[in-house]
C-alpha cells in the first residue's frame, strides 16, 4: 500500500506569518519528492477569539498599542511585512485591511473542506484580508468569496451554527498538544514547525517525516 504523509496546519487569516507559511509550504511540497502523496489538513486558530467584528481601528494602531511601541515603528514593522510578501509575489496593502472576527471565515474553510477546495478558499481569504482590504467576517463578503472559490452552501451556513464545533474542536486540539502561536505544522504527528521559518526548513520537514516513517515497521 503506497505511504501517506499526513500535514497538520494550524493557521489564521488574518495572521500574516500564516499567509508568508501558506505561501513556503507550498513551496516546499512543489519540490518534494513525494508531494502526491501527502494529505494536507488545515485546522482553525484564531488570534483573538474577542476580536470585534467591526473594529474601526489600523493595524499600526493595534500593532502599537499590543506592543507599546510608537506608531511610527509599527508602520514600519508592517512595511518589512509587506516587503517580505513581495518576495513570494504578493502585494499586501496593510494600510487598509480591516481588522476583525474570523471565526466565521474559518466556517467557511471547514465548508469548503467538505468539498475538496479547502486550500483555494484558504487562500483567497488571505488575500482578501492582506491585499483586498475585505471585511472578511462580513457574511455577504464570504459568500462572494466562496462564490469566486465555487464553495456552495455558504448562505445555508450562516442561517445556523454548522460547523462551529468543528473550528472549536480545532482550536481546543491546538491547546490540547500546545499551540500557542501560528502557523504550526506537524508532519507525520511527530516533527513540528512553528512560524514562517521557510520554504527550505518546510521542506526538511517533509523528507525527515516521510523517511522516519518509511522506517517505522508495518
Amino acid at each position: 500500500m503506497q505511504p501517506v504523509l499526513f500535514v497538520d496546519i494550524w493557521s489564521d487569516v488574518v495572521c500574516p506569518f500564516c499567509y508568508l507559511g501558506f505561501h513556503q509550504f507550498h513551496d516546499a511540497l512543489s519540490r518534494f519528492e513525494n508531494g502526491d502523496d501527502v494529505v494536507v489538513r488545515h485546522h482553525a486558530f484564531e488570534l483573538d477569539v474577542h476580536a470585534p467584528s467591526d473594529y474601526l481601528g489600523t493595524l499600526n494602531e493595534i500593532l502599537a498599542e499590543k506592543y507599546s511601541m510608537p506608531i511610527e515603528r509599527a508602520a514600519a514593522l508592517n512595511r518589512r511585512m509587506e516587503d517580505s510578501a513581495r518576495e513570494w509575489g504578493m502585494e499586501w496593502s496593510l494600510e487598509r485591511a480591516r481588522y476583525t472576527n474570523s471565526f466565521d471565515a474559518h466556517r467557511v474553510i471547514a465548508l469548503a473542506a467538505r468539498q475538496e477546495l479547502q486550500d483555494p478558499m484558504l487562500e483567497r481569504l488571505f488575500r482578501a484580508y492582506f491585499s483586498d482590504g475585505l471585511l472578511v467576517s462580513d457574511h455577504d463578503t464570504l459568500a462572494r468569496l466562496a462564490a469566486e472559490t465555487h464553495v456552495d452552501g455558504v448562505e445555508s451556513l450562516f442561517a445556523g451554527d454548522d460547523f462551529a464545533d468543528s473550528v472549536r474542536h480545532d482550536e481546543s486540539l491546538a491547546t490540547k498538544i500546545g499551540i500557542t502561536g501560528v502557523p504550526a505544522l506537524i508532519f507525520d504527528g511527530r516533527i513540528h514547525v512553528s512560524g514562517a521559518k521557510g520554504a527550505d526548513v518546510m521542506l526538511d520537514a517533509l523528507r525527515r517525516a516521510w523517511s522516519e516513517s518509511s522506517e517505522m515497521p508495518a
